[in-house]
C-alpha cells in the first residue's frame, strides 16, 4: 500500500484526521508541559517560603562548648581543618545544597574597662572572635586590621563595629583592660586591649555577621546591675595565643543552605540528609537547624497537591482517550461503505486495518511529536514522561485500525433503535464494571495511599466511577422518557412526542460516558476547592476566633480596659494558655502520672461576646459559657485522651490541675477533639471557666487577648498590648528585671490569607483551574460528540418531516426535545459523579496540609447547583448550535434523496 495514495486518502478526509491529530496534540502536550508547569509552580512556592523565613534559618550550625585548647596545636587551625572535615561528612543531598559558609572561633566574654567606658559609666563585657574572610565582608572605616603577626607583651588588638563604637564611647585608640572579675568584682589576669579599627559591614544582611552573639549589635543587660556585651574582631594569631594560654574558646561552624540549590522534586531525599546529619553528628558537637521545619510542611502540601493532580490528570487524560475513541468511531462510520466495498472485492479481514494503520501513521505521530514539542516550551524542570508519551502515541496511532475492524460488514441497518432489553453479554460487562468501581473504592479507603506518588488503584477509581454511572444512566433515563412520550402522545402536537420518543431510543452509550467522565472531573474540582477554602475559614477562625489576638507574656489587669477605648474595638476578653501543666490527685499536688498537659483558661461569656461582634458562630460548650463561681470542682472542657485517662485513674469527678503555680479543682463537663487557639496538634489539654474560678490571694494573669473590631489599627493593639505587659512588670508586687518580649498581633484576615498564599498553594489553585476549566471544555466537546454520533439518523428523520410541513420553528423545537434529556442527563450524572468523588477521596488525599491541619469537610454547595445549571443551559445551546451547523453542511434535502447509509 503505497505512502501516496495514503497521503490522499488523508488529504480527502482532512476534517476527521485534523480532529484526531488536534486531540493527539493536545494529549501530548499535557503529558510533557504540565509536569514541568507543576514543578516551576511548586518551586516558586518553595522559594517563595524559605525566602520568608530569617536567612538564619536555613544553617547548619555546628558549635561546641566552652572549651580548652592543647597547647601544641593552634585553635584556628584545628577550627579551620574540622570545618572541611564537617563538609565532606555531609550527605550528598545535603553538601550540594549548601553555597556558603562561615566558622569562627570565640574566646568567652570577659569584662573590660577603661577611661572612654567610665567616661559613661558603662559596665561592659566583650567576646573576642577570630573571624576569617572579615576584610572582604566589610569596609575600614578608620585605624587598622589587627596584625596577624604576634608579638609578645603587645596589647590584643581588636576592631569593633563602627555602630557598636559610637554606643560604647569607643574609637580608634582606645585603651582597656580585659580580665576576669573575681567575686569582689574586681578585674583578676588582665590584660591590655586597644581598638586599632572601626568597620562597617558591606551588606549588614550577610550570612557572615548571623554569628551569636552579634559582632554588629550590643546585647542589653539582662537585668540590673549586669553588663553590656559586645564582641570584637581579632587576628587568628593573637586568639591563638590567648588560647594556648589557657583562655577558654568556643567554635562555631555555620553552613547556609542556598534557596535556589534546593530542588523542590527531591525534598523528602534533602529532609532525610538533615536526619542523617542530625543523627551521626560528632559526640562532642551540638547541631542546631530548623530548616527542616519549612521544608517538611512545604513536602507535605506538595505531595497532597501532587496527589490531587493524578486525580484531575486521571480524568483529563480519560476524557482525551474517550474523545479519541469517539472521533476514530465516527471516521469509520463515515467510511463504513468504503471498508464494506474492500471486503466485498475480496479484501482480506485485515484490509481495512492495514489502511487505516497506513494513514496513522501519516497523521498521529507528527502531531504527537508536535505536541511533546510545545510541551517543552513551558518553563520548569521536566519530568521522566517520556514513555507515557510514547505510549499514548502508539494507543492512539492504533485507534483508528481498532475502530475498523470492529466496522460491521453487514447490511444498513437502524442504529437509532435500541432495544429496552440489552444482550446478556452487554449486561454482563456493565455488572462486571459495576462490581469493579465498588470494589475498587473500597480497597482504596481501605487501603489508603502514599501522597506524592501516581497510585493505580488511585487514578482508577475516579474514572470507573465516572463510567459506571454513566452506565447506570443509560439504564435509567430511558424509562421517564418513555412514560412522558406515552403522555406527549395523547396530546396535540407531534413536537413533543417525537423528541421524547426519539431522545428515549437514542444510542450515545460511548459518548455519554465521556461526558460524564469531563464533567464529573471539573465538578470534582469545583468542590474540593470549595471545601479547601471553607476549611480555610475554619483554620482561621480556629487560630484567631475574633477579629484579632495579641499574644504576649503577662498582661496587667488594665490592659482589657486600655484596649476598649481604642477606636474601632467593640469588645475586648482575656485568655490564659499554659503548656506542660501537671494534672494531680489531690490538692497537694499528688502526680497521677498521666502526663503533660495545656490549659487554657477563657472567659466564657467574654469568649462568646467578642465571637459575636466578630461575625462568628462559635459553638462554645455550655459549661464553659454558663459556669458561675460555686462550690466544688470547676466544669472542664478535656480533651478526649484526657478524659480517657482521668476515666482510667477514677479522677474524672475531681482532679487538679497547675495554673501559674495555684491548683485548680476541676471534673470533666464534656470532651471535644480541638478548641479555639490550641494547634492542631494538641492532643492533650484542659479548658477552664475563668469566670467561675474561685477567690484567691493570687489571680491569674491574661496571657492572650481577643478583640473584635472594624479596621483595627494592628499597630495601635501591638503598642497597647506591649504597654500592658510593662505595666504589669512594673506595677506587680514583684518587680520584673528582664524586659518583656514584644506581643504578636495576629488578625483573622491575616491568617486567611497567609492560608491561601505561599508554599504550595499555587500548584493546588492551578490543578482546580485546569481541572474546572479542561473539564467543561472537553466536557462540551463531548456533547458535540454526542450529538454528531446521531446526527446523521436526525437528519434523515428531519429531512422527511420537512417534506412533511414540519416549520422551522418546530424543527428547532423537536431538536431542542430531543437533546435536551441526553444533555440532561449526562451533565447532572457528571456532576452528581464530581460531588461523591470528594467524598469518597477527601481522607486519603491528604489537603489538611493546606489548611494548618483542620480537616477539609466536603459539604453541599448550593453554587455548584447554580453552576451545574449554568453548564447545563451552556451544553445544551451548544449541542443545539452543533447539530444546527451540521445539518446545514449536510443539506436535509441530499440526506433524503441519497438514502439511508449515505
Amino acid at each position: 500500500m503505497s505512502v501516496g495514495a495514503a497521503a490522499r486518502r488523508v488529504r480527502a478526509y482532512g476534517g476527521q484526521f485534523l480532529l484526531l491529530a488536534a486531540l493527539t496534540l493536545v494529549v501530548t502536550l499535557l503529558i510533557s508541559g504540565v509536569p514541568r508547569l507543576v514543578n516551576r509552580l511548586a518551586e516558586q512556592g518553595l522559594r517563595a517560603q524559605l525566602n520568608s523565613e530569617p536567612a538564619a534559618r536555613r544553617d547548619i550550625s555546628y558549635t561546641t562548648g566552652v572549651v580548652t585548647v592543647p597547647a601544641n596545636k593552634p585553635a584556628t587551625l584545628s577550627a579551620r581543618e574540622r570545618f572541611d572535615a564537617l563538609a565532606a561528612g555531609m550527605p550528598s543531598q545535603v553538601r550540594s545544597a549548601v553555597n556558603e559558609r562561615w566558622y569562627n572561633v570565640d574566646a568567652e566574654a570577659t569584662r573590660v574597662v577603661g577611661p572612654d567606658l567610665a567616661a559613661r559609666n558603662m559596665l561592659v563585657d566583650l567576646g573576642l572572635r577570630a573571624v576569617p574572610d572579615i576584610k572582604e565582608a566589610s569596609t575600614l572605616v578608620e585605624g587598622a586590621w589587627p596584625s596577624e603577626t604576634y608579638v609578645p607583651d603587645r596589647p590584643i588588638e581588636v576592631v569593633l563595629d563602627v555602630d557598636v563604637a559610637a554606643k560604647l564611647n569607643l574609637r580608634t585608640g582606645s585603651q582597656l583592660r580585659i580580665g576576669r572579675v573575681d567575686v569582689t568584682k574586681e578585674l583578676v589576669d588582665d590584660s591590655p586591649l586597644v581598638v586599632v579599627g572601626l568597620f562597617r559591614p558591606v551588606d549588614r544582611t550577610g550570612g557572615i555577621w548571623d554569628g551569636l552573639p552579634s559582632m554588629l549589635r550590643i546585647t542589653d543587660p539582662a537585668g540590673d546591675g549586669e553588663p553590656f556585651i559586645a564582641t570584637g574582631a581579632v587576628a587568628s594569631s593573637t586568639l591563638d595565643k590567648r588560647a594556648a594560654a589557657g583562655w577558654s574558646v568556643r567554635y562555631n561552624w555555620r553552613y547556609r543552605l542556598d534557596v535556589d540549590s534546593i530542588d523542590a522534586r527531591k525534598l523528602d531525599q534533602l529532609i532525610d540528609g538533615l536526619q542523617e546529619s542530625q543523627r551521626n553528628k560528632p559526640a562532642d558537637l551540638s547541631l542546631a537547624q530548623g530548616v527542616d521545619i519549612p521544608l517538611r510542611a512545604f513536602a507535605a502540601q506538595v505531595n497532597a497537591a501532587r496527589t490531587l493532580l493524578a486525580v484531575i490528570a486521571a480524568g483529563v487524560l480519560a476524557t482525551l482517550a474517550g474523545l479519541i475513541v469517539l472521533a476514530a468511531t465516527l471516521a469509520t462510520r463515515r467510511r463504513r461503505s468504503e471498508f464494506v466495498l474492500i471486503r466485498a472485492r475480496g479484501g482480506g479481514a485485515t484490509a481495512g486495518a492495514r489502511r487505516s494503520l497506513a494513514e496513522s501513521l501519516l497523521v498521529v505521530p507528527v502531531a504527537a511529536a508536535l505536541g511533546w514539542w510545545l510541551g517543552t516550551l513551558f518553563p520548569g524542570a521536566p519530568d521522566p514522561s517520556t514513555p507515557y508519551a510514547v505510549a499514548a502515541t502508539v494507543l492512539v496511532t492504533l485507534a483508528l485500525p481498532l475502530a475498523t475492524l470492529a466496522v460491521p460488514t453487514g447490511g444498513a441497518a437502524r442504529r437509532d433503535l435500541v432495544r429496552m432489553r440489552p444482550s446478556t453479554r452487554r449486561l454482563t460487562v456493565e455488572l462486571f464494571v459495576l462490581g469493579l468501581a465498588v470494589l475498587a473504592a473500597v480497597l482504596l479507603r481501605r487501603r489508603g495511599l502514599t501522597l506524592g506518588e501516581v497510585d493505580p488503584l488511585l487514578v482508577s477509581v475516579p474514572v470507573l466511577l465516572a463510567i459506571a454511572a454513566a452506565v447506570l444512566a443509560l439504564r435509567a433515563y430511558p424509562w421517564p422518557l418513555l412514560l412522558v412520550s406515552r403522555l406527549a402522545a395523547r396530546t396535540r402536537g407531534s413536537v413533543a412526542f417525537l423528541g421524547t420518543a426519539r431522545a428515549g431510543r437514542s444510542a450515545v452509550a460511548a459518548p455519554l460516558v465521556v461526558v460524564v467522565l469531563a464533567i464529573g472531573t471539573a465538578a470534582f474540582c469545583a468542590v474540593v476547592a470549595a471545601g479547601v477554602d471553607a476549611s480555610r475559614d475554619r483554620a482561621a477562625e480556629q487560630i484567631v476566633p475574633a477579629d484579632a489576638v495579641i499574644r504576649g507574656e503577662r498582661f496587667a489587669p488594665d490592659t482589657v480596659d486600655e484596649l476598649g477605648r481604642l477606636s474601632g474595638v467593640r469588645a475586648v476578653t482575656r485568655l490564659l494558655y499554659g503548656s506542660d501543666e501537671q494534672l494531680a490527685a489531690d490538692e497537694l499536688g499528688t502526680s497521677p502520672r498521666l502526663g503533660e498537659t495545656a490549659v487554657l483558661l477563657v472567659d466564657g461569656p467574654g469568649l462568646a461576646t467578642v465571637a459575636r461582634e466578630s461575625g462568628l458562630d462559635l459553638p462554645l460548650p455550655d459549661a464553659l459559657r454558663t459556669a458561675r463561681p460555686e462550690p466544688g470542682p470547676l466544669p472542664a472542657i478535656v480533651a478526649p485522651e484526657v478524659a480517657a485517662d482521668l476515666a482510667k485513674a477514677g479522677l474524672d469527678r475531681s482532679a487538679f490541675i497547675s495554673v501559674q503555680g495555684q491548683r485548680y479543682e476541676f471534673r470533666v463537663a464534656g470532651s471535644e477533639e480541638s478548641f479555639p487557639l490550641l494547634s492542631a496538634n494538641t492532643s492533650r489539654f484542659v479548658i477552664l471557666p475563668w469566670q467561675a474560678l474561685p477567690a484567691r490571694n493570687t489571680t491569674p494573669v491574661a496571657t492572650s487577648l481577643l478583640v473584635a473590631g472594624d479596621r483595627l489599627d494592628a499597630e495601635a493593639l501591638r503598642r497597647a498590648g506591649d504597654q500592658g505587659q510593662l505595666r504589669y512588670q512594673q506595677e506587680g508586687a514583684v518587680t520584673g528585671q528582664e524586659r518583656p518580649i514584644g506581643v504578636v498581633v495576629d488578625t483573622r484576615a491575616d491568617v486567611r490569607r497567609d492560608l491561601g498564599d505561599g508554599g504550595a498553594n499555587g500548584v493546588l489553585a492551578f490543578g482546580f483551574v485546569a481541572g474546572a476549566a479542561g473539564g467543561s471544555v472537553l466536557g462540551l466537546l463531548a456533547i458535540a460528540f454526542t450529538v454528531l454520533a446521531g446526527a446523521r439518523a436526525r437528519g434523515q428523520v428531519l429531512s422527511r418531516l420537512r417534506t412533511l410541513g414540519l416549520s422551522r420553528r418546530q424543527w428547532r423545537g423537536l431538536l431542542l426535545v430531543e437533546l435536551a434529556p441526553l444533555v440532561g442527563v449526562s451533565v447532572l450524572t457528571g456532576a452528581l459523579v464530581g460531588a461523591v468523588l470528594p467524598l469518597l477521596l477527601n481522607p486519603v488525599l491528604g489537603l489538611s496540609a493546606f489548611t494548618s491541619g483542620m480537616p477539609v469537610r466536603v459539604a453541599f454547595e448550593p453554587g455548584l447547583v447554580a453552576a451545574v445549571l449554568a453548564l447545563g443551559v451552556v451544553a445544551l445551546g451548544f449541542a443545539v448550535a452543533v447539530e444546527a451547523l451540521n445539518n446545514r453542511r449536510l443539506r436535509l434535502g441530499e440526506v433524503l434523496r441519497l438514502g439511508e447509509e449515505s
